[in-house]
C-alpha cells in the first residue's frame, strides 16, 4: 500500500505524518477527526505494506498483532485503540509511547556503562516477564523494538511474530519456516520451535551483549546454515571485547545465550533479578573466561544438536510459575526459636522440588542500626552481621538445586520495605510469620503481618510457630535446647 499523504482521513482519523517506514509496515503520527473523542494520550497508527513485492509474512503480522493488542495489558506495551479489516484498509492504532528505543545507546560514541547497562536490561526483562505471564512470546525482540521511557520503564513494540499461546499460532500454521530477525533469533526458533518463554532472554541476551560490546554475539548471518550455528556455538565472551566488564555481568549474559533454553535463566524474572542484585551473583567459569569455548565442546555440541528432538512449548505462565522467586522474612529480634524453624519448614515446602526456583531471604533493619561511624556498627559490618545471620538460618535447608540470595533493608517501615521488594522483584510467594498478638490488639493495631497481607502483589502465607511434637513436651527441656543449638538459629 502507498503511503498515506499527510491530512488524508481515515474511519475517523487525520494522517499527520509517517514516522516511520519499514520493511513490513509505514507507521504514521494520527489524531482522531475534529469532533471525536480524545482517548488523553498521542496516537500512532500502524498500516502494513501489501505491495505485489511484500511477502504474506506482512499480512499474517497484520492479524497477529491484530489479535494480541486487543488481549495484551500492562504498562509494557502500547494501549489498543482501533483497527481496520484487511477487506478494506487494514491499519493498527495504538498509544504513541514517548521514549527512546534501545538503538539510541547502540548509536552513541561509548558504550554505557555497567550500571547503567544492568539498569536497562532490568527494565527490559520485566516487560518481557510482564509479557510471559500473559501467555505470550515476543519471539522479534531487538533494539528497534524495545523503548525505553523516560522514568527508565521499558515498552515492548510490534507483535507481528509473537505468539500467544491461548490462541491459534498463524505463522506457525501458514508460514512453515522459521521467522524473526536472524541477529537476535533463538537456536529453538531456527528449527521452528515457537512459544518458549525462554527464547525471549535468548534475545534479551543478545542486545545485552551488543549493548555492551558493540558487536552482535552472531553476527548477522544471512542463511539457514549460518543462524543454525548457534545451535552448537557460544559467542566470544564479552570480556574478551571489552576488558572493564565485570564477570558477573559476563556470567548473566552468556547465560542467556546459552544454546540449550533449559540452561538459561528459568525466567525473565530471574534474569531481571540478577541484573538488580549483582553481589548476589554466582560467578561459575563462563563469566571467568576470556579465551572462548574450544573446537571439542563445541564439536560435541554439534554432533548433540544433529539429534536433538525439541519438544512443544507449554504455557508460558505455567512454565514461570514453576520456577518462582520466594521471599521469606526473617525477623532479627523478638522472635522465638520455633517461629524461626517454621519458616524454615515453610519454605522447604514453598520451594519443593522445584528446579530453578529462587529463594530470597530478607530482614529489615532500622535506619539507626548503621547510621554511627564506629567501626564495630559501621554500615559495612552491619551489613555483613545480618547476612550471616540469614545465611547461618539458612543453611539447614540444604537447596542444592535453588539459588538463594540474603538480602538486608533499611527502612522504618518494615512491611512497606517488604512490599516495595516483593514488587520489584516480581516475587511469586511471600512467606512470613503470622503475628503473636492477640485478636483483641489486632482490631485496632494493624501488625506487619497483616499489612504485607493486605497490599502484596503475590500469594502471602503467614507461618504460626510451631516445634516438632517430641519437642512440645515437659520432658524435652533438654533435648530442645540441644536441638535448637543444633540447628544454628540466628538471635
Amino acid at each position: 500500500m502507498k503511503l498515506l499523504e499527510p491530512g488524508a482521513e481515515l474511519d475517523g482519523f487525520t494522517i499527520e505524518e509517517c514516522i516511520h517506514s519499514g520493511g513490513m509496515a509505514h507507521i504514521y503520527h494520527v489524531r482522531y477527526t475534529e469532533g471525536a473523542r480524545d482517548p488523553g494520550f498521542p496516537l500512532a497508527m500502524k498500516v502494513p505494506r501489501m505491495t505485489a513485492g511484500d511477502g504474506a509474512e506482512n499480512i499474517v503480522s497484520f492479524e497477529v498483532e491484530y489479535q494480541l493488542m486487543q488481549v495484551l495489558s500492562g504498562t509494557h506495551v502500547p494501549r489498543f485503540v482501533a483497527a481496520g479489516d484487511l477487506e478494506n484498509v487494514p491499519y493498527l492504532v495504538m498509544e504513541y509511547v514517548h521514549g527512546r528505543t534501545l538503538e539510541h545507546w547502540l548509536d552513541a560514541p561509548e558504550r554505557p556503562g555497567v550500571d547503567e547497562l544492568a539498569q536497562l536490561g532490568a527494565a527490559v526483562a520485566m516487560a518481557v516477564h510482564s509479557l510471559h505471564q500473559q501467555n505470550t512470546v515476543h519471539l522479534d525482540l531487538k533494539p528497534a523494538n524495545v523503548l525505553i521511557r523516560a522514568d527508565g520503564t521499558a515498552v515492548l513494540l510490534d507483535f507481528g511474530l509473537s505468539c500467544n499461546a491461548l490462541y491459534p499460532d498463524l505463522l506457525a500454521e501458514q508460514l512453515r519456516k522459521a521467522v524473526g530477525s536472524p541477529a537476535w533469533i533463538a537456536p529453538e526458533q531456527v528449527v521452528g520451535v515457537r512459544g518458549d518463554p525462554r527464547s525471549d532472554i535468548f534475545a534479551v541476551g543478545v542486545m545485552l551483549y551488543e549493548l555492551a560490546t558493540g558487536e552482535l554475539p552472531f553476527g548477522s548471518p544471512k542463511t539457514d546454515g549460518g543462524m543454525r550455528q548457534r545451535l552448537w556455538m557460544d559467542p566470544p565472551p564479552p570480556r574478551k571485547l571489552r576488558s572493564d566488564l565485570p564477570e558477573w555481568l559476563q556470567e548473566v549474559i552468556l547465560r542467556c545465550l546459552e544454546p540449550e533454553a533449559a540452561k538459561r535463566y528459568p525466567s525473565a524474572a530471574h534474569l531481571a533479578f540478577d541484573l538488580r542484585h549483582p553481589e548476589q551473583v554466582t560467578v561459575t567459569e563462563r563469566g571467568r573466561n576470556i579465551v572462548g569455548t574450544g573446537f571439542r565442546t563445541h564439536f560435541k555440541r554439534w554432533i548433540k544438536a544433529a539429534g536433538m528432538h525439541y519438544q512443544p512449548s507449554p504455557l508460558p505462565s505455567h512454565q514461570i510459575e514453576e520456577v518462582p522467586i520466594v521471599m521469606v522474612a526473617v525477623p532479627h529480634k523478638d522472635v522465638s526459636d520455633a517461629t524461626l524453624y517454621s519458616l524454615r519448614q515453610a519454605v522447604a515446602r514453598s520451594l519443593g522440588t522445584r528446579q530453578g526456583a529462587r529463594l530470597a531471604c530478607v530482614t529489615v533493619i532500622s535506619p539507626g542500626q548503621t547510621s554511627t561511624s564506629n567501626d564495630a556498627t559501621s554500615e559495612t559490618s552491619v551489613q555483613r552481621k545480618y547476612i550471616a545471620n540469614l545465611r547461618q538460618w539458612a543453611q539447614p535447608l540444604d537447596l542444592p538445586g535453588q539459588q538463594t540470595s540474603y538480602h538486608v533493608l533499611e527502612s522504618g517501615d518494615v512491611a512497606q520495605a517488604l512490599l516495595n521488594y516483593a514488587q520489584g522483584n516480581e516475587v511469586s510467594v511471600i512467606v512470613m510469620g503470622a503475628a503473636t498478638h492477640g485478636l483483641k490488639t489486632q482490631r485496632f493495631v494493624a501488625t506487619v503481618p497483616i499489612k504485607v497481607a493486605m497490599d502484596a502483589p503475590c500469594t502471602v502465607i503467614l507461618v504460626k510457630q510451631s516445634l516438632p511434637f517430641e519437642m512440645l513436651t515437659p520432658q524435652a527441656d533438654t533435648a530442645k535446647r540441644d536441638w535448637i543449638r543444633d540447628q544454628h538459629v540466628p538471635f
